[in-house]
């Protein structure tokens, strides 16, 4: 495990899309299913592991826009494993000090899962602990789309000049506008690809792919992956001094 000293200089905020899980399972004969209740379980460990890695603020991606188009079977299992995910790890997450979020678009998910999103973070809501936000039926072009589609709305009614536009207008209308753009994004089982993950807040995040199946993600490997991250020079498009 990193050392209080080197948990540090490592990233504050880290973003995880947790892949793999369907052939975790697959690899020992079981159902996909199987393979998200092992990674639902892992999530508990890797969000206890942040305080103590200097991490204060985790996103991780749990099902995006483009899950629905997987089997009627698996999205229905996913739904209900969200649900009874929230209500198990609910006291938990309020005792152990974790503010947690939603982002993505609520309205394609059912009233009871909603429901319980909200009671969550209203519960959490005072905390001030590890921030984890869990992003929902979310998709990175579907936020900036939705983002766009408010302030287009401001300024039709008067509310936002169009001159007044720039870089730092668009992100206050994003899911994400309370959080600061993550430091760096991992992606768990070997795929090398972003999957439309935060796609205006990771410009200038640093990206880690690493084989290991999600289910198998310990909090000793979060460790090693931070660790490196505190090696890297990270000058946003300038020289070195």
């Amino acid at each position: 495990m990193a050392s209080s000293s080197e948990a540090h200089k490592g990233p504050r905020h880290v973003a995880i899309i947790m892949d793999g899980n369907g052939r975790w399972a697959t690899q020992r004969g079981h159902p996909r299913l199987f393979g998200h209740r092992a990674g639902a379980r892992r999530v508990r460990e890797i969000v206890e592991s942040c305080p103590g890695l200097g991490v204060r603020y985790l996103t991780i991606f749990a099902f995006s826009t483009e899950n629905w188009k997987r089997t009627q079977n698996e999205v229905a299992g996913l739904m209900s494993l969200f649900r009874r995910y929230i209500t198990r790890e609910a006291q938990a997450l309020y005792k152990n000090n974790v503010k947690v979020r939603f982002i993505g678009d609520r309205v394609r998910l059912d009233e009871k899962l909603t429901a319980l999103m909200d009671e969550l973070e209203l519960l959490t809501a005072d905390n001030d602990g590890t921030e984890l936000t869990v992003a929902l039926n979310y998709g990175g072009r579907d936020e900036v789309a939705r983002a766009t589609k408010r302030l287009a709305e401001d300024v039709a009614a008067g509310r936002l000049n169009p001159a007044e536009i720039d870089v730092e207008t668009l992100p206050k209308y994003l899911d994400t506008y309370v959080l600061p753009d993550p430091d760096l994004v991992i992606r768990t089982s070997g795929e090398a690809r972003i999957s439309n993950f935060l796609l205006w807040q990771s410009a200038y995040a640093e990206y880690e792919f690493i084989d290991t199946l999600w289910p198998d993600f310990t909090p000793e490997i979060f460790a090693d992956v931070l660790q490196g991250y505190g090696t890297r020079e990270r000058r946003f498009g300038a020289v070195p001094g």
